[in-house]
């Protein structure tokens, strides 16, 4: 998971976004979603921690004003990629603590484009490894396209 929140962050780093043509969300919108979502799944894994129940809804359904009020907040990309980097070192954190907890079914509710949906109890640990290996890489591939060398037909 950590790789992956690097690969995320040194895209955020290296900067020089376009916004997007297609409607998409802006490389602010995509840093302030994944940021959110993070402390959703760290609230998620503190409760497996601590053996409470919880109920996780992934936040692709998030509103973009609640996204903008975020980038408003933490003052742009930077600020962002600043909120990203912590929260994503917590959440890290906090997995690298489950141990044997992450079997734990936690009631999950994701919808990942119509190629992954859930709405049952899932592992935690399933949760987890579909948030590293598809989500991520997701709005990892949506930065990559705000980059104007790497579509030079956006100019």
């Amino acid at each position: 998971m950590r790789r992956a929140y690097d690969e995320v962050l040194a895209e955020v780093t290296a900067g020089g976004f376009e916004p997007p043509a297609d409607g998409g969300l802006s490389a602010e919108q995509i840093v302030a979603h994944l940021a959110a979502n993070d402390e959703l799944m760290s609230e998620a894994t503190e409760a497996v921690l601590a053996g409470s129940p919880f109920a996780y809804y992934d936040l692709e359904t998030i509103h973009r004003t609640q996204l903008d009020a975020l980038v408003t907040e933490y003052g742009g990309l930077d600020g962002l990629a600043a909120l990203l980097r912590a929260t994503s070192q917590r959440l890290c954190a906090l997995v690298d603590r489950l141990g044997p907890a992450a079997d734990t079914p936690v009631d999950t509710h994701l919808h990942e484009d119509v190629d992954l949906r859930a709405g049952e109890p899932l592992p935690w640990r399933r949760t987890l490894d579909l948030h590293t290996r598809v989500h991520l890489p997701k709005h990892l591939a949506q930065l990559r396209a705000l980059r104007p060398e790497l579509h030079p037909h956006r100019r």
